[in-house]
């Protein structure tokens, strides 16, 4: 009997967890792991499948996933009639009798909750070795009616086999993303999320985890990300991992947690900042929404002074990047007060600001009672919110316009000197600034066609152009700081209308007195022919103690490893030593 454990990634370098527990749950049958991709074509996925000639295929269902998924099952139900279908996951977890109902001619069991227990005792059941009526925590039609015998307690973690020792894994550890879990469960009741229906924090062995995390460096992970739902519940757990990860690291890894910011010890933080090597560490961290009602309703305790706390010594120590989420929707946040969470976390400056959007899981409490807030939302899956009592689908739509610039401008970090410009000095909020953008870019049609580098300062240039002259002459030339810091090896073509200007008598300046560019770089040397040849030159006005000046940007770039340095030095500097 063979048996393939299955799941549609949202991209290639992530891999499936859910797969691998599950086949080291059942160590004495024939399972093969079979991974691909949502954008990949179903016909291509069902072919290989069909290919493996299994018995029987478990998929791991999720939202982003699940009508890939059964558009799959369908066609292989076509080629392959006999094949026993399972599903898993949270997508079939909840709201059973539906799917089973939904996909009665498709399907064969769902594995509720947990599965490695289950889809053992599917797979002894399959062979043989058991009745139906042994089999717990499956969920299947019987007359037309959901037969389901729950498994009769939670999986002990503790004695779970390592999902992580397949050989066939190894060859691309390196390439891709490794998920770990150390516990399972949140002992909090956020009504959008799923954590909160499971009561209670259950962890794994935590040498057995240590004893993981070692095997996978040493063959050739590198970017690691816990799954874990609150990983600093535990203070002691979480500083005792740090202090492992600290030590044990491999060069080059990097680990990510997801952290509750307002429940982080201030000592954590310090020892973090005082011991961990740069960029050993990401944390994510939910902040959701600043107003306190919208908190309250959905059963999210968080105290933002100590979340901000937390936010602000881990930025100041400067080891540890942070993406920090927001979701638009909750209940009682209308458009200025979600503008207001916006600006409140944007203020404190991270690394990655991801603004999502509340999606009606099933299962949680906002949907079971989402007609107390007026909420329409999606049938299928992501089952995202089209408008409430308090946002209107016009105002979602605008919110996304932000969404969309934001990642594109701030989250790729490829200006920040000049968002930072235009959100603290030129717009009146930051929210501002990408709302009038977004709109602008949106109503041009960019964001129905694709866009290049280039196209990112060009865009930009325009929209500041029409809606904000008078800062031009300052905008643009930060966006060409912007564009020469974070250009690799020296451009060929710049994004603006380069002027044919030689700046001869600035480059003999410089050959003659190059300390007027700084100690930097005298260090340099240059040469005349090394002057001209690494170097892109370029003027510009600049605010200098609120008044504009006029000055000269050099940008260098190591003819060796590409990385480029910028020296700014004014004109009036080359006029006196030009006298």
């Amino acid at each position: 009997m063979k048996t393939v454990l299955a799941s549609l990634n949202a991209k290639y370098i992530h891999t499936n967890l859910a797969i691998r527990y599950l086949k080291a749950a059942a160590p004495d049958y024939d399972i093969e792991l079979a991974e691909y991709t949502i954008n990949d074509p179903i016909l291509n996925i069902a072919g290989d499948l069909y290919a493996k000639k299994p018995d029987n295929i478990g998929f791991s269902c999720y939202i982003w996933n699940i009508e890939e998924t059964i558009q799959v099952i369908r066609m292989l139900k076509k080629i392959l009639p006999e094949v026993k279908i399972i599903l898993g996951g949270p997508e079939v977890t909840y709201d059973v009798d539906y799917w089973l109902k939904r996909l009665r001619h498709d399907i064969d069991f769902i594995v509720v909750g947990e599965g490695e227990a289950t889809f053992k005792e599917l797979l002894e059941y399959y062979s043989g070795n058991i009745e139906f009526n042994q089999v717990r925590g499956a969920a299947c039609l019987v007359d037309d009616r959901m037969h389901l015998i729950p498994q009769p307690q939670k999986t002990d973690l503790k004695t779970l086999p390592s999902p992580f020792r397949f050989k066939e894994d190894r060859a691309d550890l390196r390439k891709r993303i490794t998920y770990l879990e150390t516990s399972r469960g949140c002992p909090f009741q956020c009504q959008f999320c799923l954590s909160s229906i499971e009561v209670g924090v259950r962890y794994f062995n935590r040498e057995a985890v240590k004893d993981d995390i070692r095997y996978l460096m040493q063959h050739g992970a590198r970017v690691f990300k816990f799954v874990d739902r609150t990983f600093n519940i535990s203070r002691s757990y979480a500083m005792e991992m740090f202090e492992f990860l600290i030590d044990e690291h491999l060069p080059g890894t990097v680990f990510q947690f997801e952290i509750t910011g307002d429940i982080m010890r201030p000592e954590v933080i310090q020892y973090l900042n005082d011991n961990a090597p740069a960029g050993l560490f990401r944390f994510e961290i939910g902040v959701q929404s600043t107003n306190d009602h919208t908190n309250e309703l959905v059963k999210r305790k968080q105290n933002f002074d100590k979340l901000k706390r937390t936010v602000t010594m881990v930025k100041e120590g400067g080891k540890i990047d942070q993406h920090l989420d927001l979701i638009a929707g909750l209940p009682e946040e209308d458009y200025d007060s979600f503008k207001q969470t916006f600006n409140d976390v944007y203020e404190l400056g991270p690394e990655e600001l991801q603004l999502g959007f509340l999606k009606m899981l099933r299962g949680t409490g906002l949907r079971i009672n989402a007609a107390d807030h007026q909420y329409v939302f999606m049938d299928h899956a992501p089952y995202e919110i089209l408008g409430n009592n308090q946002l209107t689908f016009d105002e979602i739509l605008r919110i996304k316009q932000v969404e969309d610039v934001l990642e594109k401008y701030w989250n790729d970090h490829r200006l920040d000197t000049t968002i930072e410009y235009l959100t603290t000095d030129v717009f009146d909020t930051p929210f501002d600034f990408y709302q009038e953008f977004g709109t602008y870019w949106d109503n041009k049609g960019w964001s129905r066609i694709g866009h290049q580098l280039e196209d990112l300062f060009k865009r930009l240039y325009q929209f500041i152009e029409e809606h904000q002259p008078e800062s031009l002459p300052y905008v643009s030339y930060l966006m060409k700081k912007d564009y020469l810091q974070n250009h690799r090896f020296k451009p060929r073509k710049a994004w603006w209308n380069k002027e044919d200007k030689r700046f001869s008598d600035v480059y003999d300046s410089l050959l003659s007195h190059p300390e007027m560019a700084g100690e930097a770089f005298v260090s340099l040397k240059l040469n005349q022919k090394e002057l001209h040849k690494h170097t892109v030159l370029e003027e510009g006005l600049k605010l200098v103690n609120g008044q504009p000046a006029g000055m000269y940007l050099l940008a260098y770039y190591d003819p060796k490893t590409g990385e480029s340095s910028l020296f700014e030095f004014s004109k009036e500097q080359v006029q006196s030593m030009t006298v």
